[in-house]
């Protein structure tokens, strides 16, 4: 994903250790970039780019005429299962597939609007209609559009447009009466109703909706950070012999406190799954990542606007469509399939890259003048990645790197740049494959450009393909390309959103969190690692959100979670990862503490005697803690135990999606039991299992049950995360739900203030969780008073 795909990484190595040993000695002890990338591309042969376009075919991402027909065929099927939110994606799919001003495009178009409508999605119904029109819907089919449209504008309260649009269907059907006499008679019937519905809604008294509930606190930053942008007033920027830069609390900073909020600089949706040569059926039906986000805002959207030169690329609207275009996707169109095989390390590198050309990046740093030195100077490019000597005779070096001359750390491509690719703790095969792969996207940008210049065209969407920057010394981009790949190994942003699971009847909100894009962000790369953070990050479509998430004293450091966290991992697995992706060892408390522990592990993964419930210890052979006790067991039959366990409750689980749910609590009760006689009560296994009884009887109506469930999940929760962790948050929110359709008031509001305590912190008072917490609270407080009583 982030890397090439496999069959090029194999390839590549496969290469790397034929070569001579004395070409992988000059490689490995190139000390610059340009040295790496001179040395390493001079070996990309013609048959390595045949080899790499071969891979690349395998990807569809050109539009083919014949899928719009298949995609609104299977799309009308899932229309008539009434499953709208299927139908809607399947039409995405062939709108993305059709050309402009044609027929298949706005048929697609018309029927996602009736899919949009049946799923409340009123205003972007609207907006399709209007593409329908506008890439020319046919005539004979526009009365039953246009009747959606009015309904649409009805259900808005746009009434002045609802009647005008009734008035022209009338006059419409009155003028042509061209209409079969069984459908023309279902469309009059329609109309005389919706035109009752638009003189009843003119009679009522103008209404104005609720004011929404003030939030907590501002989601912007209050005030500017002189020093740093998008980062409050609370941290300043320092920097530390041994860690390098940091960031340092100015004053006493309280829980929930807004530290950073900034946009990624750049940012490339995860693929997901993409339709490929090797399927059986090469029009994919599935559902992925791409077809439900903007590619470049991230936005949630089932109303996607394809590209028009390929069938990959979508957005949320006509605008972000035109600014991607405009910024790097006019470049990167021929090149969609090529970037896929390269992975998105490549494509985040070339999209970097392309971004240049839109500031001043003359001025970045002398640095690259050292990694570009090899090369024939070229006055134009050279001065991209180099200060104009006239001013640089006047430039103070900034003390810390990626700091402007005024000393202000900005999210610019200056700051991207000062990265550190960490380029001597690479491999040598890592750094020849990124060498290579961009050596391999160098020359078919090159080849791109040529082609386009060949044709001769004055296009002006042909010359945003080429700039003269582009083509003038692709190699001068290559280094820089390859610094950004190495960059991303420590600096790439994993933008997460949370994924709502479980079936759409369900009554408790389950959600995990998924990774949709990778970006950069210069302001959050200034954080330095802790495996217990004192801070929690969220993100909102390309933003990313950084809060405290515990009191932090002045003079303390600003810290963040690279992944392995705590409570996640133990420490020998934090230290690998760490040491194998980041380079360096983590000597932050949580590992000074566990290292110094001698307890049996963690304790959602610990395995407990049969006999006494203490926690077994040991290695291969594992004993009771308790030494008033003798039991002992093999690690393996303990494991094997557990294996068996798991492939049980993924059975019961099969049962409760397919709404089996006596059949899922059966099992799921043998499982709990067989769970008590050999695992910790926090083990993960058990909350799973508690998680998934308390779906079960939430589902039957049975609240009682259901929260007495969720409290024993709970529990193993806390344990394996903490009392102010953002996972206990979720898990008390999907109590609440419980305890509010349960009626259980006091229970419930004491459940909902202390989720929305949680929450605020971590994800702001804006987020989804949030909103419906006020809600719940605001309905029961206006319930007349019940008396106590369980829950029914």
């Amino acid at each position: 994903m982030d890397l090439p795909v496999d069959e090029w990484k194999s390839y590549l190595f496969q290469k790397w250790t034929l070569l001579p040993k004395s070409v992988q000695v000059t490689i490995s002890k190139a000390k610059t970039l340009s040295d790496i990338f001179l040395h390493s591309s001079s070996l990309l042969q013609p048959e390595d780019e045949i080899f790499l376009k071969r891979l690349s075919r395998d990807y569809l991402v050109e539009k083919d005429p014949n899928a719009p027909l298949f995609y609104r065929e299977k799309g009308n099927n899932k229309f008539q299962e009434k499953d709208y939110t299927g139908a809607a994606v399947l039409y995405s799919k062939g709108i993305s597939h059709s050309k402009p001003n044609t027929e298949d495009i706005s048929l697609c178009y018309a029927n996602r609007s009736a899919a949009l409508f049946h799923l409340g999605q009123y205003e972007m119904c609207l907006e399709d209609i209007i593409r329908a029109q506008t890439h020319g819907y046919p005539e004979r089919l526009q009365p039953k559009m246009n009747l959606r449209k009015a309904e649409c504008l009805v259900t808005l309260g746009k009434l002045q447009e609802a009647s005008q649009t009734v008035s022209d269907l009338e006059s419409d059907f009155a003028a042509k009466q061209t209409l079969a006499a069984s459908s023309f008679q279902i469309l009059q019937k329609n109309l005389h109703r919706l035109k009752k519905k638009v003189q009843e809604k003119e009679s009522l008294p103008e209404t104005f909706p609720p004011s929404l509930a003030k939030a907590f606190e501002d989601m912007d930053l209050k005030e500017e950070n002189e020093q740093i942008s998008s980062a409050s007033p609370s941290v300043s920027l320092c920097i530390d012999p041994l860690k390098g830069r940091c960031l340092i609390a100015t004053k006493d900073i309280l829980p929930g406190e807004l530290l950073v909020k900034e946009d990624a600089f750049v940012s490339v949706l995860i693929p997901g799954e993409m339709p490929h040569h090797s399927l059986e059926n090469k029009w994919d039906t599935r559902i992925a990542i791409g077809d439900l986000y903007c590619h470049r805002c991230l936005k949630h959207t089932l109303a996607t606007v394809p590209c028009d030169g390929c069938s990959y690329a979508k957005y949320c609207s006509q605008e972000c469509m035109q600014q991607a275009w405009e910024f790097y996707h006019s470049v990167e169109c021929p090149l969609g399939a090529l970037l896929l095989t390269l992975g998105v390390f490549c494509h985040v590198a070339l999209r970097l890259t392309l971004l240049t050309r839109f500031e001043d990046v003359g001025k970045v740093t002398s640095k690259l003048h050292d990694e570009i030195s090899n090369f024939p100077k070229n006055k134009n490019l050279v001065k991209m990645f180099n200060y104009d000597q006239e001013e640089n005779d006047k430039v103070v070096k900034t003390p810390i790197p990626g700091c402007n001359i005024s000393g202000k750390y900005e999210n610019n491509y200056n700051a991207v740049f000062n990265l550190l690719p960490h380029t001597e703790n690479h491999s040598p095969e890592h750094k020849f494959l990124c060498a290579l792969s961009v050596s391999a996207l160098c020359k078919e940008l090159k080849a791109a450009s040529s082609r386009v210049l060949a044709t001769g065209l004055n296009s002006s969407k042909l010359k945003a393909t080429v700039t003269p920057e582009l083509c003038a010394d692709l190699n001068i981009w290559g280094v820089a390309m390859l610094r950004h790949m190495l960059q991303l190994q420590c600096n790439a942003q994993a933008i997460t959103t949370l994924q709502h699971t479980g079936s759409k009847e369900s009554i408790i909100a389950n959600s995990r969190q998924v990774r949709l894009a990778t970006g950069i962000f210069p302001v959050v790369s200034l954080l330095n690692h802790s495996c217990s953070p004192n801070t929690s990050m969220s993100f909102t479509s390309t933003v990313a959100t950084i809060r405290a998430a515990q009191r932090i004293r002045k003079g303390q450091e600003i810290l963040h979670c690279y992944g392995p966290h705590q409570n996640r991992m133990g420490v020998a697995e934090r230290q690998q990862k760490l040491r194998s992706q980041y380079f360096f060892d983590c000597s932050c408390p949580a590992c000074h503490t566990e290292e110094l522990r001698t307890a049996a592990g963690p304790r959602w993964e610990a395995f407990c005697c049969n006999s006494c419930r203490a926690i077994m210890q040991g290695d291969d052979v594992l004993s009771c803690g308790n030494r008033f006790c003798i039991e002992s067991v093999s690690r393996d039959h303990l494991v094997s135990r557990l294996q068996d366990l798991q492939q049980q409750v993924g059975m019961a689980q099969k049962l409760l999606r397919s709404g089996k749910l006596e059949k899922a609590i059966q099992q799921l009760l043998r499982c709990q039991q067989d769970a008590e006689s050999f695992l910790s009560i926090e083990h993960t296994m058990v909350g799973e299992i508690e998680d998934d009884l308390a779906q079960a009887y939430a589902a039957l109506g049975d609240w009682q049950k259901s929260a007495a469930h969720l409290q024993k999940s709970l529990r193993v929760v806390e344990a394996r995360h903490g009392p102010s962790s953002v996972e206990m948050g979720h898990e008390l929110f999907k109590l609440a739900q419980v305890l509010f359709n349960g009626f259980a008031v006091p229970e419930a509001l004491n459940t909902i203030q202390k989720a929305e305590k949680i929450l605020l912190v971590h994800c702001g008072p804006l987020s989804d969780e949030i909103q419906e917490l006020q809600k719940m609270r605001s309905f029961l407080l206006d319930l007349p008073p019940i008396p106590a009583g369980p829950l029914g």
